[in-house]
């Protein structure tokens, strides 16, 4: 069986949109996805690596990141 590469076989993937497709947006906090990802990846390694915390990893970034937000910008959201 041949090999097939995703990004070019359209027939089997019509409504997948790759991530390097996506653009990066900015949060409502400040925060982009690129910034919550990277933390969610760092609390999962400092959780020692355990799966299937994925979300709660995700969740906590945010907090953490909107806390940070905050105290750097004195309480104001950015607009």
């Amino acid at each position: 069986m041949k090999s097939q590469n995703p990004k070019t076989n359209n027939q089997n993937t019509p409504g997948i949109v790759f991530r390097s497709e996506v653009r990066e947006e900015e949060g409502q906090n400040g925060t982009t996805l690129a910034e919550i990802r990277e933390r969610a990846f760092e609390i999962h390694i400092e959780r020692g690596g355990i799966h299937g915390c994925d979300l709660d990893d995700w969740l906590q970034a945010e907090r953490e990141l909107r806390e940070k937000y905050k105290k750097s910008n004195g309480g104001w959201k950015k607009k």
